[in-house]
């Protein structure tokens, strides 16, 4: 590699310095050079990413549409080059209290329906977007904002207002709500599934406008969760194989106008 790769990522928590300085180390010792910068904030990074400050960028799903939108303002492109695994076809639900007499999305009208951060992807937009037109009212739960809803504290609180009969609704991702039932946020048999919106992808690793970062991705891709080394770090990433890059399934992410279709921030009250 003729250079040295910059690569940013989010500090949603601390076990971030931990995942990368590990990968970091992983990928010297195989002959590729790269160092990270940390973000306290998605749209920061994504702006750096544009730029030209970082050469790639560990993106939410939203930060991905807004790098999109931004580089094609300027004539540039970005590309998703790697995900996780785990970034593929996840689900949210919107879930009630299994005593409840709301039985389908409908009968919500009117009703209080509670959520996440105003930028989480997969407790706030996309859940919404499937309750448009029913005429819901929202109590949303702004933990982390800045953060497109990787800091789960939001989600959290919504489940936990359900479970307090504050509210009559909560959307969630759908494997949040096994966590949250490990967790005894909301109890095993506790709520009721009333929706769930398409599939969808999360995260991406996406390379900046002009970089050639053909053999990192090669080498990320290669990772194996039989090697020693590297199968702590993908266990602290929550993944057990990097795949490829791909783009076809943020389509009900984009048709939300949280960002202008030239990547300007649109949502009334987002302050990142």
């Amino acid at each position: 590699m003729s250079r040295e790769l910059i690569l940013g990522a989010v500090a949603y928590d601390p076990k971030v310095v931990t995942i990368w300085s590990g990968f970091r180390a992983w990928f010297r010792e195989r002959g590729v050079d790269f160092d990270f910068v940390l973000y306290s904030q998605y749209e920061r990074q994504v702006e750096a990413l544009v730029d030209g400050a970082i050469d790639l960028a560990w993106n939410s799903p939203l930060a991905w549409i807004r790098a999109g939108r931004l580089a094609r303002r300027r004539g540039l492109d970005v590309r998703a080059v790697a995900m996780r695994d785990t970034d593929r076809d996840l689900t949210s639900v919107v879930v009630v209290r299994a005593d409840s007499d709301l039985h389908t999305l409908d009968d919500l009208r009117g009703r209080t329906v509670a959520t996440g951060a105003i930028d989480s992807p997969q407790s706030t937009l996309l859940p919404l977007a499937l309750l448009a037109e029913r005429d819901v009212k929202v109590r949303r739960h702004d933990v982390g904002v800045g953060l497109h809803g990787d800091h789960i504290g939001g989600e959290r609180d919504a489940a936990k207002a359900l479970r307090a009969g504050e509210v009559d609704a909560a959307t969630v991702i759908d494997g949040n709500l096994l966590l949250f039932g490990r967790e005894g946020v909301l109890p095993s048999g506790s709520v009721r599934v009333i929706g769930q919106t398409a599939p969808y992808d999360h995260c991406n690793l996406t390379a900046g406008p002009g970089v050639n970062a053909s053999e990192f991705v090669q080498l990320l891709l290669s990772m194996s969760y039989a090697d020693d080394q590297a199968r702590p770090l993908l266990d602290l990433e929550g993944l057990k194989q990097w795949l490829p890059g791909r783009t076809d399934h943020y389509e009900g992410l984009a048709a939300t106008d949280f960002y202008t279709q030239d990547g300007a921030l649109n949502a009334a009250g987002y302050r990142p």
